[in-house]
């Protein structure tokens, strides 16, 4: 069974290069508002796995995805707000 999971985690992630690989630089910034959605789906999908589990190593996988997905968070919101920033008029 983990044999599957592996197969289908490989090609999910050679797919998902050749699809973002794919789009124009003009719908990055819509791409990045659907990350950080995502990003905090992973967030409360890994603090119930934590908060939830007894083994060790799930706990140990469960930090590093929030704290993965935290930094994903804050990072995409950064990057659009400074992008907002561009379309704002001077004297705002």
């Amino acid at each position: 069974m983990e044999i599957a999971f592996v197969v289908v985690f490989v090609l999910a992630s050679f797919l998902g290069a050749e699809v973002i690989g794919r789009i124009p630089a003009t719908l990055h910034t819509p791409l990045m508002s659907g990350s950080n959605a995502i990003s905090g789906i992973t967030l409360v999908g890994a603090l119930i796995v934590a908060a939830g589990t007894d083994a060790p190593w799930a706990k140990w996988v469960a930090l590093a995805a929030i704290v993965l997905a935290t930094m994903n968070v804050v990072g995409g919101f950064l990057v659009t707000d400074r992008m907002l920033e561009m379309f704002k008029r001077k004297g705002e």
